[in-house]
């Protein structure tokens, strides 16, 4: 299948595939005119890229799973290096969420101060 019909397939763009194929993740053939050609496959592994980075991983993230990216990555069983990046990226995650949230209120408080504490939809 053309790159369109993968995008298609997988609800996600030519754009997106081909940056995935830049990092591994994903091959393709060529045809006689340069088109990039896909195999069937390339639906379940895109998916599963999806899923994982919709999970919050990155695509460096992403390559540690390449082994069981044809199958049902959902449902296989965790590896220790698998295990090892998702507690990693979620660390990372919980320090992002810390610091929004900090921002968040010293930008409330900081509302609170200005109007004198006349903003109420604030929570």
């Amino acid at each position: 299948m053309r790159i369109g019909e993968l995008a298609r397939a997988t609800g996600t763009t030519a754009r997106a595939l081909r940056h995935y194929e830049q990092a591994g993740l994903i091959s393709s053939e060529r045809a006689p005119n340069g088109y990039r050609v896909y195999d069937e496959r390339a639906v379940v592994r895109v998916r599963n890229i999806r899923h994982l980075l919709a999970a919050g991983l990155t695509l460096d993230d992403v390559q540690v799973f390449l082994p069981c990216l044809d199958g049902d990555v959902a449902a296989a069983p965790p590896s220790a290096e698998g295990l090892r990046v998702a507690v990693e990226r979620l660390a990372v995650l919980d320090r992002r969420i810390a610091a929004q949230t900090e921002a968040r209120d010293r930008l409330k408080a900081a509302l609170r101060q200005a109007t004198g504490g006349a903003v109420r939809s604030i929570a």
